[in-house]
């Protein structure tokens, strides 16, 4: 008997443990904190990340471009053994064996010039050939040396793309960085949105519990009075009623708790159960904002300023890469060198000879049946028709900006109202359920007020709802922060 009860005492405690286990943590929360939490560890923010990663090293790129290039080229070794068709020297042609091995190594720097879009360089090389002996050829070593090569490729009248690049990838990159602190203003809008759903479900859930306490008081205190025949079977049907709506509202607001909590718990980036207590953001941060300087703010920091700009850059870079890649084309190369050889290593570094080399490439269009001024037509059309919509959509910024302060003062004065209001009504509501406690007033008087102190419930928390989007808008529309006087442009370490 003694192991029996043992043993239930164990699987008790292991019930007990589990349960305890399974209890969710509970997490109580303002609003800035949870807008804290989403800026540090939502997967949202990481992604916002791993984009801004992806555009640095695509600026990286960008910039190596305009840095020298060292390059090794080798060929070590390049052996051939076989049977040729060798023209001889008096003009005849025969099947000869070969046998021989070409090693070359090169060393050649590299460099573009944004300026003029060509390209100078510097190359040494050494190449050995040996020829192995054979029937026809007692054999030989002989080398080939350039100490030194300078030269330079220029395209005439090109379109130059390092120009162009330089002016626009700088632009795409101001803008990657701009677009991460947007990121992380956007998780902090979507964390007040699920911070305010949270809430008001909690809040609903505490109002449905309390309501159905309420209902449940109501209806034992009318059964009585129907007892000794105070109200009449109608009314008392009706508070019967109101208590089965109070049930359906509990489980409703339950079931809306959940779902909510689940939502954000999920935008977070909270792997295990929890429980949010959130503490309303009652008290209204007192600042004015002057809608000129929140202006001001969103054209220095937003990132569509800067993709106005290069939507332009990159539209006249188009005209001119229409009207560098068509018509008249033509390329100048230029090198100078100095090179010997010889039968030996050294001799082959002794009165290097000069080597020099000029061409000029022409290619000129005789009849393409107007597709050159086609193309060119097409491009400056793009741009005319680009700087007009840049020039709509910056005005359209403009006014959005402005119009979003405007509104943040008319949201503040909202939530000042909707306190007042939710205050008489629930001092209302309290001394109607008084009266109708004592018999005073029926049901239908206590059913009123308790739908308008519920309404002005309501209506007070979707102020302070507004009036916080409102904050949290303004600040994703500017990049900065009015109650705390800061700028919002903040980028990882490294960037």
């Amino acid at each position: 008997m003694k192991k029996k009860y043992l043993l239930l005492s164990l699987l008790g405690c292991l019930v007990m443990a589990t349960a305890l286990a399974q209890e969710p943590d509970t997490y109580q929360l303002t609003l800035e904190q949870v807008v804290q939490i989403a800026q540090s560890d939502a997967p949202e923010v990481q992604l916002a990340k791993t984009r801004l990663s992806n555009r640095y090293w695509s600026y990286q790129t960008f910039l190596s471009d305009y840095r020298p290039l060292i390059g090794l080229n080798a060929t070590l070794p390049n052996l051939n053994r076989s049977i040729n068709s060798i023209i001889l020297p008096d003009g005849s042609e025969a099947f000869i064996q070969r046998s021989l091995m070409n090693t070359q190594v090169g060393l050649s720097l590299q460099q573009d010039i944004p300026l003029t879009g060509g390209t100078v360089f510097v190359n040494t090389r050494l190449g050995r050939l040996d020829v192995f002996p054979t029937d026809n050829n007692p054999g030989s070593i002989s080398y080939l040396s350039t100490p030194i090569s300078i030269g330079f490729v220029q395209p005439l009248f090109g379109f130059n793309a390092l120009k162009w690049n330089r002016e626009v990838e700088p632009l795409r990159y101001q803008e990657a960085k701009r677009g991460f602190s947007e990121d992380m203003e956007e998780a902090a809008y979507r964390a007040s949105q699920l911070f305010f759903e949270v809430l008001i479900a909690q809040l609903n859930l505490e109002a449905a519990r309390q309501e159905k306490a309420n209902a449940d008081t109501l209806y034992e205190i009318s059964k009585g009075r129907f007892e000794v025949g105070k109200i009449a079977e109608t009314e008392l049907l009706q508070i019967e009623l109101s208590v089965a709506n109070a049930e359906n509202a509990l489980a409703q607001a339950t079931l809306n708790q959940q779902s909510s909590t689940e939502e954000l718990r999920i935008f977070l980036g909270i792997q295990r159960g929890v429980r949010f207590e959130m503490i309303p953001p009652t008290e209204i941060p007192d600042f004015v904002i002057n809608a000129e300087q929140a202006l001001q703010y969103a054209l220095q920091n937003r990132s569509q300023i800067i993709s106005l700009e290069r939507r332009l850059r990159e539209a006249e870079r188009n005209v001119a890469r229409a009207k560098g890649e068509t018509g008249t084309q033509m390329n100048l190369f230029a090198s100078f060198g100095l090179s010997q050889t010889a039968g030996t290593l050294g001799n082959a570094y002794e009165s290097p000879l000069n080597q020099e080399q000029v061409t000029l490439g022409l290619q000129v269009p005789i009849a393409d049946w107007g597709k050159t001024r086609a193309q060119r037509e097409v491009a400056k059309s793009n741009l005319d028709l680009e700087r007009m919509n840049v020039s709509q959509e910056r005005v359209n910024f403009e006014r959005n900006v402005l119009l979003k302060v405007q509104q943040f003062d008319l949201v503040r004065d909202q939530v000042q109202r909707a306190l007042r209001a939710y205050e008489v009504s629930r001092r209302r509501q309290e001394m109607t359920r008084n009266r109708y406690y004592i018999g005073k007033i029926g049901i239908v008087e206590l059913n009123i007020a308790v739908q308008e102190q519920e309404a002005a419930r309501r209506n007070y928390v979707s102020a302070l709802q507004s009036f916080w989007m409102a904050y949290y808008d303004l600040r994703r529309s500017t990049l900065y922060d009015f109650a705390n006087n800061r700028s919002l442009v903040n980028l990882p370490a490294g960037y």
